[in-house]
């Protein structure tokens, strides 16, 4: 097969449209079934608008991951595109890549124009009614036009369009951010839209983010401004000459529409009598609409084009079962706990007759309604009120829900002619699939990633239904590595990670928030919380080991030296102080009482210290990493003198771990704090007898145990007993939501009981992805894939089968390409095929062999004797204790 070259990026961009970056590093990935491939040279042709000529540009390099920019750094709003060449150590040439476009973006001190708001200020607790605005503008002779850019945003969320036209795809834009850090704007190509005379722009704006309310506990509204607003340029570029611009200023009008109201939490309100798709167009008569008033962007504000993908529909699903009930609702089951909304398309109906749609994730005991209990405060409902005169089909534009099930009330079954669910959330490119010859454990992971779809709507968040929906920081710090392994998380994730940094250093204490962005700027208390703040260190040191990106760790590395030196407080050993601090710990462990999720059986003040300690030795290498080699030096100093205070404190000199937990022991081995391989085994026994004869293989561990036990099981040595605690089926246990009809992963393990009543806990969802961390032991163990560099030039393939799964197929899209592993037991047989990307190699180790082999790219296939090892595995049994049928069922 012929060598070629494709997926040309900058950055980490998809679209590299109107970016900030103006020396944007280039990255390609080598492709064909060519064995041992490896990159000697590279050339890189770029066209730019500015020149009349081709540069060309060579390197002998075998870097294909984020090479410098070799041109002089692309202008304000300038045009490019690149294409490369690569050649091989054996001599091999490629054709030339595809060309690939880049444009850099509008510089905030040229975008001059105003923010045009609407002249009705919003009340405290009262919702924003959505605004509508337009102008019409003149387009002399659009054959002369070589190219419009709109460059846009809001305060709020908006959607704008062109003659009638809807403008990209992109929805909930501009993004959710710290609005007083970072105001995202879009850059859209608008060239089609246009025509020669007359031309409208017109934009809805709703309150979102900025301006909506936002919080557990009633939350708050109007956090970053009580006023919606807009600020858009568009650059009509023509063949000669200069742009002609035309910009948000007093020339616009203002006018309320059919959108009652719109908030994130309660949904949508619309009215079809009020509707008028002409104000799209031009010709509108906006004789009696009002003129906006305008507004200086307030400096604080640092308009900033995102990092990452933007939010778009990605999927679209159609209903399992539509019935009505007994009391005439209509209930339509999605099969599918997901985030998005429904599109529905209505009979024409009575003028003023409303139909309201309730969304939720479980229906309630007596399956006639929507439980709502779940939501807490958030209502969820979108609601429309026809006009009676033709069918309608609508979408919301400025609310989210997660729900499986949708109830509507206020219409006759007859009357709805159509219903599907949009799937929305930002558009990262899928990296990662495994599968395996267990159903239930191969639906686990299919629900573990509709969990990180579902709460990637911008932003990391906790859970994607109720009145929360925050990026809580500990969620993202156990689950970061599985998601950055599902999908390309790094744009997403910068994006956020620069809010966490300003909000810290805002506190001025070095302390992190629990969640960002921030929606109570107002509350006094920002304790000092292992895990949670520790995420500043283990976010951008996944992201690192999933990119190798030295730039994320460069970006982030004075706040992790905040956190580290000043924010936590330490006693005289310089382990935690946690007198006058309450430790989050194990969070959701299934011992700790409902109104208590932190009380779990791991002590929470051991789990601030064994983070405190791994944490540090992570700062010796980020410091390594970035050239730091005296920091390097200090943190791998403090790191020895930690571990030895650690040591004294909490194990034992034959290996023993004081606090004699699941989680506990398992982080011990995970980090490797102890010393010695006879030590690792006296912990590994005792870890293994709890299991076996206390918790008889269900889980014992919250969010922060769940997500390391299996490494640290199939570190010590006991693989079989993970499978066998991953294949339990009842309560708490990972299958057991899989065999009670989950189709995400639930906030608690018990967050529906066996009798298929909700959890009576306050806090109770049915879309977290934080238990989903377990996908990383089926990425790593069971399949066997992990990276020995950052980036995954260097890949290791060791699977370690067991339990009762015969057969695993995974793929993961590395930087560098495609990586696949499929193996299979046939009898006493062990088969397995690997497929390693261009550009990389792979150290191979086959189970129960203490051999490697090393190879290149290319496709290899492998075989060996195998024997399978115990299966099931028992639980211990004290004398007199009654054997139950939950310890041995499988």
């Amino acid at each position: 097969m012929s060598l070629t070259v494709d997926k040309v990026r900058f950055e980490h961009h998809r679209e590299a449209l109107g970016i900030d970056e103006r020396s944007p590093r280039v990255s390609w990935v080598s492709g064909g079934d060519v064995q041992n491939w490896q990159q000697a040279s590279y050339d890189i042709e770029i066209q730019r608008d500015s020149l009349k000529d081709i540069q060309s540009f060579h390197a002998d390099s075998s870097d294909s991951v984020l090479t410098p920019w070799p041109a002089d750094p692309l202008q304000e709003r300038e045009s490019a595109k690149l294409r490369v060449r690569v050649a091989g150590t054996d001599g091999s040439v490629s054709e030339w890549s595809p060309w690939t476009a880049v444009e850099a973006g509008i510089d905030q001190s040229t975008w001059s124009c105003d923010v045009i708001e609407s002249g009705l200020d919003g009340e405290k607790g009262k919702p924003h009614r959505p605004i509508r605005f337009r102008r019409d503008f003149e387009v002399a002779d659009l054959n002369s036009l070589a190219k419009a850019r709109l460059y846009i945003t809001a305060h709020g969320l908006y959607e704008c369009h062109i003659n009638g036209q809807r403008v990209g795809d992109h929805v909930l834009t501009p993004g959710w951010t710290n609005y007083n850090f970072q105001l995202p704007f879009q850059t859209f190509d608008v060239t089609s839209l246009l025509r020669s005379g007359k031309n409208t722009i017109a934009a809805y704006v709703g309150e979102g983010w900025y301006c909506g309310r936002l919080g557990f506990a009633g939350g708050s509204d109007n956090i970053w401004g009580k006023t919606l607003g807009l600020q858009a340029s568009l650059f009509l570029t023509p063949s000669d000459g200069e742009p002609v611009v035309i910009n948000t200023d007093k020339s616009w009008k203002e006018e309320f529409g059919p959108l009652l109201s719109s908030g994130i939490y309660d949904g949508e309100e619309f009215d079809a009598r009020l509707d008028e798709p002409s104000w799209l167009l031009p010709g509108f008569d906006d004789s009696n609409w009002r003129q906006v008033k305008t507004a200086t962007l307030d400096r604080r504000e640092r308009l900033v084009a995102p990092s990452g993908p933007p939010i778009r529909r990605t999927q679209f699903q159609q209903p399992l079962e539509t019935r009505e009930t007994k009391s005439k609702s209509i209930i339509v089951d999605f099969g599918q706990n997901l985030v998005g909304w429904v599109k529905i398309r209505l009979a024409a109906g009575t003028s003023g007759q409303k139909v309201v749609i309730q969304h939720g994730e479980v229906l309630q005991k007596d399956k006639e309604h929507v439980d709502t209990r779940p939501l807490r405060t958030a209502k969820a409902q979108d609601s429309i009120i026809l006009s009676g005169s033709d069918p309608i089909e609508w979408e919301p534009k400025f609310t989210f829900h997660g729900f499986r099930y949708a109830e509507i009330t206020g219409l006759a079954m007859a009357d709805l002619l159509s219903i599907t669910a949009v799937v929305v959330h930002s558009d990262m490119e899928r990296t990662g699939w495994f599968d395996c010859s267990h159903p239930l454990i191969s639906k686990l992971h299919k629900n573990i990633v509709w969990s990180m779809r579902a709460n990637f709507v911008g932003v990391p968040t906790d859970c994607p239904q109720r009145d929360e929906r925050l990026g809580w920081t500990g969620d993202i710090a156990v689950f970061c590595k599985t998601g950055s392994f599902l999908y390309d998380t790094v744009g997403v994730l910068k994006n956020w990670l620069s809010d966490v940094d300003s909000e810290q250093k805002q506190n001025k204490t070095g302390i992190p928030n629990l969640f960002t962005p921030d929606v109570f700027p107002d509350f006094p208390f920002r304790p000092a919380t292992a895990v949670w703040g520790d995420a500043v260190v283990l976010v951008p040191w996944d992201l690192y080991q999933a990119s190798g990106d030295k730039k994320v760790l460069e970006a982030q590395i004075e706040g992790m030296r905040a956190w580290i030196e000043e924010g936590i407080p330490r006693n005289e050993r310089k382990l935690w102080d946690t007198t006058s601090v309450q430790q989050l710990g194990d969070w959701l462990d299934p011992s700790a009482p409902p109104s208590e999720p932190g009380l779990g059986r791991a002590d929470s003040v051991f789990v601030a210290n064994a983070f405190l300690v791994h944490i540090t030795r992570l700062m010796a290498k980020i410091s390594s990493a970035v050239g730091d080699e005296e920091g390097a030096k200090k943190y791998s100093n403090d790191f020895n003198e930690l571990l030895e205070a650690f040591t004294d404190e909490y194990i034992t000199q034959r290996g023993r771990v004081v606090n004699d937990s699941q989680t506990a022991i398992a982080l011990a081995i995970h980090f490797d704090f102890l010393k010695t391989e006879e030590k690792v085994e006296v912990a590994a026994a005792r870890l293994e007898e709890i299991i076996r004869s206390e918790s008889r293989f269900k889980i014992a561990s919250g969010f922060v145990g769940s997500a390391i036990l299996g490494p640290a099981l199939s570190k010590a040595g006991r693989t079989q007993i993970f499978n066998r605690m991953l294949e339990h089926r009842r309560n708490p246990s990972w299958l057991y939501p899989v065999q009670m009809g989950a189709t995400t992963i639930w906030e608690r393990w018990d967050s529906m009981l066996p009798d298929g009543s909700v959890n009576p806990g306050e806090m109770t969802s049915f879309n977290h992805y934080a238990l989903g961390a377990v996908a990383d032991w089926m990425h790593g163990v069971m399949a066997g894939i992990t990276s020995l560099e950052p980036g995954w030039k260097k890949i290791q393939i060791a699977p370690i089968p067991g339990g009762s799964v015969t057969s695993v197929n995974a793929k993961h899209l590395s930087p560098y390409g495609m990586i696949e592993v499929s193996w299979a037991i046939e009898g006493e047989l062990f088969t397995m095929t690997v497929k390693v990307p261009l550009n990389s190699v792979a150290v191979i180790k086959l189970p129960a062999s203490t051999e490697t082999v090393h190879v290149g790219s290319g496709t290899h296939t492998f075989s060996a004797p195998y024997e399978q090892p115990e299966w099931p595995i028992l639980p211990f049994y004290r004398p007199f204790t009654p054997h139950d049928d939950d310890a041995i069922e499988i």
